[in-house]
């Protein structure tokens, strides 16, 4: 048999709970097994996590200083204030500035936002907007994923009778920022139930609680939209109330789209249902194209309006994101090259050049994980200082390296999985040394191979059984109703034994290959893809037994659907 660079484990659960649940949903054990191993056991957990319903969301007064910022927000309102919403410059700050726009905007009429420049200012409140808020005459300002650790901004706020509430999701310092209301959920002492949600998230549940104690009736339609995209691009755990809010997002967006979203979507000629990928593939990239590499409020701006100017505003949009790929296509190139060049035994990659824009070292750090499956920290330079984005492998913590190296940082912060990061330049040295051996100290060297985490095998004959009208198996339809997936929520990956590979795999685009296998009797039949895997093509194009590691999907071309199998490994049997 072939030997492939993934480690497969096949996931193991209490046989007894599968099987009592089968029984209770009438289901196969085959999906009763993948429910069980997501924590889903009874029939009251099964109808909450296939009926998601708005009643499950938790009550927002339980997140600590949330009653302080709704009743600041009242008292603005009231009085006629100037109010700021400030936001980080990617996606899950854009949204979290629209979102909140948005809704301020049927409440109040003096509002303002920013959001800082990546190359001028950087991460977080910066002390130039503090300036600016001055000249503004802003008496609050709500500021969204971001605040957490901008202590001295906060204290220029302060001197300055600016009012702050900070709705941020990053893991607190040691010295908290001094705000009327600080709502993070990881901060110390906050009782709220779940503390996995985005900062937009963040935004909708002030939203929410704000909705209830005035009785505003608001709908919700548009803020869910918003607050979907922000979690899908976030990458946040698509569990509890994440997934309530992608699935509640998902269904206003494919109903009734805000106009913005709207319009993005027939520019790209979008065929069928909107589902989670396209929010990650499609949407995210094209927000995200603007704070990398012009400035945020040009997207903040767009999904903000309704009006006739949008297409011209899409334009420029749809501009910054091919700008973006380009950079991002040479950038990853030049930093291959430099890693291809470092020692082979290492456990990270560091890659630095003057000449590489800051806007989009984090898409690179990713970029570089898929091809050497190692921590990795992308670094640019400005005025002696280099800063860049850090990014893990699964499950590996990151953070706890970087927070073990802050005294070499000017600043920092970020999740398990990914960070940003400043350093004087003279530290450069000195810290690709300390993140090489403090990585090696905190890593098992498991964690450097891939995983592929297997729910269930799964034969043909078995998938092709109780077809509906539209012949779509069962098990299809089911999983089907487990969507949103992502992180915490992974769509079910099976494993099939034995599989005749029915021709030679044909090369599609520019380095995918397309299968169509059999079982051995040669009477069922199911198409494959295998993303950017040209390079398996000469060890698979005489095989003729695989066993193929995969998850199901629906192939839509020209309105046709054809269940298919996305191929995630191969082994040659």
């Amino acid at each position: 048999m072939t030997q492939t660079k993934n480690i497969w484990i096949e996931r193991e659960v209490d046989k007894e709970t599968v099987k009592n649940l089968a029984s209770e949903l009438n289901i196969s054990q085959i999906l009763s097994k993948i429910l069980v191993a997501r924590g889903i056991n009874t029939f009251k957990s099964a109808q909450e996590f296939f009926r998601p319903h708005s009643n499950q969301f938790h009550d927002g007064f339980l997140m600590k200083g949330m009653e302080q910022a709704v009743s600041r927000i009242k008292k603005a309102v009231e009085k006629n204030e100037n109010i700021l919403v400030y936001g980080d410059y990617d996606v899950d700050g854009t949204c979290s500035v629209a979102l909140i726009i948005r809704f301020l905007q049927k409440i109040t009429t003096d509002i303002f936002h920013y959001q800082p420049h990546r190359e001028n200012e950087g991460y977080g409140i910066s002390l130039k907007s503090v300036e600016w808020c001055k000249n503004k005459n802003i008496n609050l300002v709500i500021a969204l994923d971001c605040g957490i650790k901008d202590v001295l901004a906060s204290e220029s706020m302060k001197k300055n009778s600016i009012d702050l509430i900070i709705c941020d999701h990053h893991k607190p310092g040691e010295i908290v920022p001094e705000a009327i209301a600080i709502l993070n959920p990881k901060q110390q002492g906050c009782q709220y139930p779940f503390k996995e949600l985005c900062g937009c998230g963040i935004g909708l549940k002030l939203i929410q609680s704000y909705n209830h104690k005035y009785n505003l009736n608001l709908n919700f339609e548009i803020f869910f939209q918003l607050a979907a995209v922000a979690s899908a691009a976030d990458v946040v755990p698509l569990i509890d109330e994440n997934r309530l809010i992608v699935y509640l997002g998902l269904k206003a967006l494919n109903d009734q789209p805000i106009e913005p979203l709207k319009l993005l979507f027939k520019n790209l000629k979008k065929e069928g249902e909107i589902n989670i990928g396209d929010l990650i593939f499609k949407i995210a990239p094209r927000i995200n194209a603007a704070g990398r590499l012009a400035t945020a409020k040009i997207a903040a701006n767009y999904l903000i309006s309704d009006s006739e100017s949008l297409l011209e505003n899409l334009k420029t949009i749809e501009s910054n994101n091919d700008e973006r790929k380009k950079i991002d296509e040479i950038i990853t190139k030049e930093a291959i090259s430099q890693l291809e060049k470092q020692p082979f035994d290492r456990v990270t990659n560091l890659v630095y050049s003057k000449d590489w824009h800051k806007g989009v070292v984090g898409i690179v750090a990713s970029r570089i994980i898929e091809k050497y499956y190692l921590p990795t920290i992308v670094l640019s330079e400005g005025e002696n200082i280099l800063t860049g984005s850090a990014r893990s492998v699964k499950g590996f913590d990151i953070y706890s390296v970087l927070d073990n190296l802050k005294h070499l940082f000017v600043r920092f912060g970020g999740h398990k999985y990914a960070a940003g990061l400043s350093l004087k330049k003279e530290n450069l040295e000195l810290f690709q040394k300390a993140f090489e051996k403090e990585v090696k100290h905190q890593i098992n060297m498991e964690d450097l191979s891939p995983k592929i985490h297997i729910d269930n095998e799964l034969s043909l004959d078995l998938l092709f059984k109780n077809l509906n009208a539209n012949n779509t198996p069962k098990i299809f339809r089911i999983i089907k109703q487990m969507e949103p997936f992502g992180v915490g929520n992974p769509k079910p990956t099976f494993i099939f034994r034995n599989l005749l590979n029915h021709y030679a795999p044909k090369i599609v685009g520019e380095s995918h290959l397309k299968f169509q296998f059999s079982d051995a009797k040669k009477d069922k039949f199911i198409d494959a893809i295998w993303f950017n895997s040209l390079e398996n093509y000469e060890a698979l194009k005489n095989a003729q037994f695989m066993e193929v590691v995969g998850t199901l999907d629906e192939n839509v071309f020209r309105g046709n659907r054809k269940m298919q199998i996305l191929v995630k490994d191969i082994k040659v049997t």
